[in-house]
């Protein structure tokens, strides 16, 4: 046979290489000798080749020429190793470094092979800088299975179904690709579990907003019957994970849709940051707004409220009312001074004249608050129909419970009640100094949680004193079952957090409780508050106090009268201040009254020292910084026992204190927080700016001197508002000098100052109230 004819060939030195980039993953598994185990990676490769027509190239080989064939032609095609130079710098310039080590990414010489340092970069390439290139004429070539053959992502999307005869919602948060609907809640579940660290708090915190996490779609599959990879940007991962940030602590999701309680409505409003497109659910998501935004939108006052509410109040009201809408209760936790009651009281008044008070309200309080909800329920909501429970006598009113707006009672009196109150329907329940209940199996706790009502409300300055456990009971009160069993929730949050300083149990726990928690200080508030807030803090007699005050009062009635009778009254001023000094010492301590009586009182020596345990207690407890002054030393002395007691540190100042500059130096240091003054003492020539809160456990009756006291703090350099309280005990001369000081503003300067220059006359209608018995 013939040879054939040799090929004709032809130069072609005029073809500009077009670039190639192949893009493979692959799922390596390697040994480490570190950690003695094997270790599987996925391992990615960009490989780069040039086509020069029909015919494909890679490596670097300077002078070469490709022969191609083309029918019965051969051509030799010259490279242009500075146009693919270029090409690789470009490559370079997109962060891509000569991969070093072979992979199976993509097939062995195939190509120039590159890298990238990490899945942040592969994203952003694929992304952002792949597009480009496209667009640049680069041909691209994506292996199956490539781990970032990203889909995009055509929208967000949200809904809410929520059956109105049900207190549950489902929810559903989701996104749109290639026209279909995918929920991303169990997808991001299932992440979660397999790896907590990634979408903990502390962990996002460090995410920039447009950082992205890519996922793998197992449904819908593409056409290729590779599964869907898309990214999701951590500005829309942040708010869902931080509102529903205990998903993972659920067994297990039924479907793409959530399914939570009404409650759970308060947290939606979190979510807005999703700028996802949202059906269903308006009101919720409405509610969850007015809670997030109290400032935005506070309350409007009821008409009739005999009290101008500060702004702050106005948004507790707001809050009152909201939590009331969604079916909820919480916690009212401001500090002492700012007016839990009157927010109580104004939200209580706004539901009768709604109409929606149809059943009466219940306080329980303790004993000695009593008085403090009477008084400003009368001054301040005198519309609310008011029945105090108290007393041997109070089981003659168990028939007309429903008569009334607001019921009060003691956490004593409930547990004896509970079988009647329990059957009396109410609208709203609230726990004041709810911290009574921290123990979820005191005998108040349990009668409390027994009571049929459509609120909850608890108020409390001090929410939480010494564990998580206190917290857990206030919720296990107020919502059920919020906060899982106990022996979950300690499982789940006390362990962690107590124990181990979990950060993001904290946190889950903090989204959990934030919506049902209204806390201010004082400190928060200031702006809207007056330099010095005075408040009448009014306590009950014990039982022990109250026989032997009516005993001394029957006696130094007939005596004072008497002396009247036979000296005249302005000759009779001795005998009135020395009947009224005992009168007012039975109100402080029965321990002051030096009777044999006194050795065997009933019940304690005085409720009025009870009360003022219970208010340091929370003082303290709020890092409060006080001045207590007494007329009494001896007061001073059966106060320093209490503390002793009660572990709690203190300073004194009286008459007999030889160095007066060291307890103020120590106080106004910050050393100790509590300093006890005698009023002679300390009622001048003192400098305490450091304290921001003063208690009169007894107060002078000449106002002058109080408010001398007083200004040990409230002077200049004080840059703390002032919180002023006056102990006095209801239904006494306590109370009754304090409205004569009112109408006659020289009494206490003139009679009970000894003040014998007073321009006043002291008339028989004024010795007849200094000396009323005291009221059933």
């Amino acid at each position: 046979m013939a040879p054939l004819p040799p090929r004709q060939e032809r130069l072609v030195d005029d073809l500009a290489p077009v670039p190639l980039l192949s893009l493979g993953s692959h799922l390596a598994i390697n040994y480490q000798p570190g950690n003695r185990r094997m270790v599987s990676e996925y391992q990615h490769r960009a490989g780069l080749s040039f086509l020069y027509g029909e015919a494909r190239i890679h490596g670097k080989r300077d002078g070469e020429r490709i022969r191609h064939r083309v029918g019965e032609t051969i051509e030799l095609i010259a490279r242009q190793p500075q146009a693919e130079q270029a090409l690789r710098r470009q490559l370079e310039q997109l962060d891509f470094r000569p991969a070093l080590r072979q992979s199976l990414a993509l097939p062995k010489d195939s190509a120039e092979m590159f890298q990238l340092s990490g899945e942040d970069a592969w994203i952003r390439f694929v992304q952002e800088q792949l597009p480009e290139l496209r667009r640049q004429g680069w041909q691209i070539d994506i292996q199956p299975g490539f781990l970032y053959d990203l889909t995009p992502i055509d929208g967000w999307y949200a809904e809410i179904e929520q059956a109105p005869e049900h207190d549950w919602f489902d929810l559903e948060l989701g996104i749109v690709v290639d026209g279909q609907r995918i929920g991303i809640l169990p997808i991001l579940l299932r992440l979660i579990r397999q790896n907590p660290r990634l979408l903990s708090p502390r962990n996002l915190s460090l995410r920039g907003d447009d950082e992205l996490l890519r996922l793998q779609l197992e449904q819908p599959r593409r056409r290729d019957d590779q599964p869907l990879q898309v990214t999701l940007p951590f500005a829309r991962l942040k708010p869902i994970l931080a509102t529903l940030g205990e998903l993972y602590l659920r067994e297990s999701l039924d479907g793409p849709a959530l399914r939570l309680s009404k409650a759970d409505g308060a947290r939606l409003a979190g979510l807005d940051g999703l700028h996802a497109q949202w059906r269903g659910g308006e009101r919720l998501r409405d509610f969850a707004r007015r809670l997030q935004h109290l400032g935005d939108r506070p309350g409007l006052p009821p008409a009739g409220l005999n009290a101008r509410l500060r702004p702050y109040q106005l948004q507790g009201l707001a809050w009152l009312q909201t939590l009331r809408e969604l079916g909820a209760g919480g916690i009212l936790g401001d500090d002492m001074g700012l007016g839990k009651t009157l927010q109580s009281l104004a939200h209580l008044l706004l539901e009768k004249q709604s109409g929606r008070l149809d059943r009466p309200a219940l306080v329980v309080m303790p004993t000695s608050l009593i008085p403090n909800w009477q008084d400003e329920a009368a001054r301040f909501a005198p519309q609310l129909r008011v029945l105090t429970l108290k007393g041997v006598g109070r089981q003659k009113h168990f028939i007309e419970l429903a008569d009334y707006d607001l019921l009060l009672t003691s956490y004593a009196l409930l547990p004896r009640d509970i079988e009647t109150l329990k059957q009396q329907p109410l609208h709203v329940l609230i726990l004041d100094e709810a911290q009574h209940i921290k123990n979820p199996l005191s005998k108040a706790a349990q009668a409390a949680r027994q009571l049929q009502t459509r609120q909850r409300l608890c108020l409390t300055g001090t929410p939480l004193e010494n564990h998580l456990g206190e917290l857990w009971s206030l919720f296990h009160f107020l919502m059920p079952g919020w906060l899982a069993d106990a022996r979950s929730f300690s499982r789940d949050y006390r362990t962690p957090i107590e124990k181990h300083g979990d950060e993001a149990r904290l946190a889950h726990l903090r989204a959990r409780i934030k919506p049902f928690l209204l806390r201010r200080t004082k400190e928060e508030v200031a702006k809207e508050l007056p330099a010095k807030n005075e408040i009448v803090h009014w306590v009950d007699l014990n039982d022990a106090q109250r026989e032997l005050y009516e005993s001394l009062r029957l006696a130094m009635d007939r005596k004072v009268r008497a002396e009247i009778e036979r000296k005249g009254l302005a000759r009779s001023q001795m005998v009135i201040l020395e009947a009224l000094l005992k009168l007012r010492q039975v109100c402080c301590d029965l321990r002051l009254v030096k009777s044999e009586s006194t050795r065997t009182a009933r019940g304690g020596s005085s409720g009025k020292l009870d009360s003022l345990l219970e208010m340091l207690d929370e003082l303290m407890s709020e890092g409060r910084r006080v001045l207590l002054f007494s007329q009494f030393t001896s007061m001073l002395a059966l106060i320093e026992q209490a503390l002793h007691k009660r572990g709690i540190d203190y300073l004194k100042l009286t008459g007999d204190t030889a160095d007066r500059r060291t307890p103020v130096e120590r106080f106004q240091a910050g050393e100790v927080p509590l300093f006890l003054i005698s009023l002679k003492a300390g009622g001048t020539g003192l400098n305490l700016t450091a304290a921001d809160t003063v208690i009169h456990y007894d107060p002078w009756w000449n106002p002058a001197a109080e408010n001398q006291a007083t200004d040990r703090a409230y002077r200049i350099g004080q840059d703390k508002p002032v919180f002023v309280y006056r102990l006095i005990t209801r239904g006494t001369v306590e109370e009754r000098i304090r409205q004569l000081q009112r109408r006659k503003a020289e009494l206490a300067a003139g009679v009970l100052a000894g003040d014998t220059e007073g321009r006043w006359t002291l008339q028989q209608h004024d010795i007849d109230a200094l000396f009323a018995p005291l009221p059933d």
